[in-house]
């Protein structure tokens, strides 16, 4: 039986699973919960993921929420030797793989999910966006984005030289920072720029845009 992924299209932590599933080229089913947030408030829903958010999956009689350890556990499970999750008998790729994981939730994570929601998530509800809070998520990012530079200037990505699961969870909140806020922050930098372009151009990611765009 294939996983069941409960979520949103247009929910980023959502496509962060689609991207790994696609990468490994593994078959799921796909509950699309729609924009009723009542959803989350169910007490069915609680009992599943009790943070009242989104995705979870369902696979057989296991059950997993938080999108990252999601994906580490597909590719750990299915995905046949992927390399997007180093062996755990290689410690020092392991141990580069996990702070690559450090990097992109305290130095990337951390600020752009901050901004989409003052842009974007915040007017959902009827909110006004606080553009003075924007400017200084920004200033903290780009001083972020220039350690990143310093790093693929000597590597390809941010575990070393090979794609990781490190590197595709930027992509979503990347996507949404270049597409619907017109950002150059990675533009401006060329390894970081060559390290986004890469990234982006994915066939698997243009599944995902494909799939979720059409929801």
């Amino acid at each position: 039986m294939a996983p069941i992924l409960y979520g949103a299209p247009f929910s980023t932590c959502t496509q962060r699973i689609m991207l790994a599933f696609q990468e490994i080229g593994l078959e799921f089913e796909f509950k699309d919960i729609g924009r009723d947030w009542s959803v989350l408030k169910a007490p069915e829903w609680l009992e599943k993921q009790p943070f009242a958010m989104v995705p979870y999956i369902v696979d057989g009689d296991f059950l997993l929420y938080e999108s990252r350890a999601i994906t580490k556990y597909a590719v750990s499970k299915y995905g046949n030797g992927s390399t997007l999750v180093p062996s755990p008998s290689d410690l020092e790729a392991t141990a580069r793989f996990d702070a690559a994981c450090s990097i992109e939730q305290a130095n990337f994570d951390k600020f752009v999910g901050e901004i989409l929601w003052e842009k974007v998530y915040k007017l959902w509800s009827g909110g006004a966006t606080d553009e003075a809070r924007v400017k200084e998520l920004f200033d903290k990012l780009e001083q972020r984005m220039d350690g990143y530079e310093r790093i693929l200037s000597r590597q390809n990505y941010l575990a070393g030289d090979i794609v990781t699961l490190a590197d595709l969870s930027h992509v979503p909140y990347a996507w949404m920072l270049e597409t619907s806020l017109k950002s150059d922050i990675f533009a401006k930098r060329p390894n970081v720029s060559r390290w986004w372009d890469d990234l982006k151009t994915r066939p698997q990611w243009k599944a995902v845009v494909a799939k979720t765009t059409a929801a």
